[in-house]
């Protein structure tokens, strides 16, 4: 559909930013903080570029008074964050610890205090140790209470003064790079593993959404997915058809369960055959059932494309581009179901991440469709080679062409008819990229630190903090406008 004019964006809608933890905290043993599994992963040689890791980070935890100084400055409405597990309960679970609840209240109470919504994101991969040692993390049913009880205890502390929660950050993602690609911790790579594990942190997503209903009444809570719609190569049937596997593999098999409670009855059945589908006991879909979310959550960065795969074709690749060098993602399959395949009418960053704006809106239209649920954009961004100029510039004018466009699709999208609350880009500051180092920046802020120094880990604000500045003040009007305006 192509509209003469578009609808406005409603006068509450959510104009945020995220970030995670153990992305931007540091202060890793402060304060009585315990040990994570990306705290002891990235100490293992070789695990991340230029083996960097988050013990420092961008220290917000001790400078979060300044980063939110610049948010008030900017006019953000709404701030999307995680807790970190460990800060609360360094074992994962016994004893509590007040430093950290006093830590994430005063941050709350800041944000409050300048008119910015906090976001809470109840888990962004930051797993307790203990508890992956004690019994294995999201493989043994003990996390659904353990991690039950933590919210629990983030509920009643918080939700009185929070009303938008996330409860698990891209189980899509933490699950396949921990359990199938051994690219994040544990490091394991054992697809039967993975959908047993994932079939638990679906229980422990239902259990905790439950709990949230007794807890927060008036508030609103949903999973953030990590949502890259499918297409076909081309309109040959057999591609046609392996994007319907994509779809329902890599998309509906999560957004299934947590907005209908059931799996899709092509992927449970193609596991099934396999003989790696996860085992569902009495009860189980009940939980499900009863887990519905209030919104659905998604990070956007890119589509998929895909095309047929012989039953002798490619396979999953190894490894992923995490240095930045353009080109370098190698080709990836399953087998007899589909196979990636480069998109030639979109231009990629140099992640080889695919830029599809109109993407996002195929994807909002796509998931209201189906599910008719409200939906926040959690995250969505452009991590690229930001350069510190003279005079404290940074001209990241691609970073708001990016953006701009991004924003228009949704704008797009909500006169389609897609209940749209906000949109938080990724990220406010500059931060660690997990596995990325510190090269790949996303943020309207940038922090004066590299690989291989801190530096003084000044916070400089970048040409698109100014541009957001005004999409906010605007509530989204004169979009394209202002790319000119910013980049002259």
């Amino acid at each position: 559909m192509i509209y003469k004019e578009l609808d406005k964006f409603k006068d509450d809608f959510l104009w945020g930013s995220a970030s995670a933890a153990y992305q931007v905290e540091g202060a890793w043993n402060q304060d009585g903080k315990g040990e994570s599994i990306w705290d002891i992963y990235t100490k293992k040689p070789g695990t991340t570029f230029k083996n960097t890791n988050g013990d420092i980070a961008v220290d917000h935890y001790n400078r979060y008074k300044e980063d939110v100084a610049l948010m008030a400055e900017m006019g953000l409405k709404a701030y999307r964050f995680s807790i970190a597990w460990t800060r609360i309960y360094p074992n994962g679970k016994g004893e509590v610890n007040e430093e950290g609840l006093k830590f994430y209240e005063n941050l709350i109470d800041e944000l409050i205090k300048h008119d910015i919504k906090p976001i809470i994101t109840l888990y962004h991969w930051d797993l307790p140790q203990h508890l992956q040692d004690l019994y294995g993390g999201w493989e043994s049913r003990e996390i659904i209470n353990d991690f039950n009880e933590y919210c629990i205890t983030l509920f009643k502390r918080f939700g009185d003064k929070v009303k938008y929660w996330v409860t698990l950050n891209e189980q899509n993602v933490f699950l396949t790079l921990g359990y199938l690609t051994a690219l994040h911790p544990p490091g394991v790579k054992d697809q039967k593993r993975m959908l047993q594990a994932n079939h638990i942190a679906n229980l422990a997503n239902a259990k905790v959404i439950e709990s949230f209903r007794e807890y927060v009444p008036n508030g609103m809570i949903g999973p953030s997915f990590a949502f890259g719609p499918t297409y076909s190569y081309s309109c040959n049937p057999e591609d046609v058809l392996s994007a319907e596997n994509a779809e329902d593999l890599n998309c509906n098999w999560w957004l299934d369960v947590y907005c209908k409670g059931t799996y899709p009855s092509f992927a449970l059945k193609y596991y099934e055959r396999l003989g790696i589908a996860p085992v569902i006991e009495d009860g189980d879909l009940e939980l499900l059932e009863k887990g519905k979310p209030d919104f659905i959550g998604i990070n956007y960065y890119q589509t998929a494309t895909v095309k047929m795969n012989p039953l002798d074709g490619v396979g999953i690749a190894e490894g992923m581009n995490n240095t930045g060098k353009k080109g370098t993602s190698k080709e990836s399959g399953i087998p007899g179901v589909y196979k990636n395949t480069k998109n030639p009418h979109l231009e990629t960053t140099n992640w080889d991440w695919a830029i599809d704006p109109t993407g996002l809106r195929i994807g909002l239209r796509r998931l209201t469709s189906r599910y008719g649920l409200p939906i926040l954009i959690t995250e969505n961004g452009l991590g690229e080679f930001d350069k510190l100029e003279e005079n404290d510039i940074v001209n990241d004018e691609y970073r708001i062409k990016y953006l701009s466009s991004h924003v228009k699709a949704c704008k797009e999208a909500i006169t389609d008819g897609v209940d749209l609350l906000g949109y938080c880009t990724w990220s406010f500051t500059d931060l660690l990229s997990w596995l990325n180092g510190y090269q790949k920046r996303y943020g309207f802020v940038y922090i004066d630190r590299d690989e291989n120094d801190e530096k003084d880990l000044r916070r400089i604000k970048k040409k698109s903090f100014y541009w957001y500045k005004d999409v906010i003040s605007s509530n989204g009007e004169l979009l394209e406008e202002q790319v000119i305006q910013y980049s002259i």
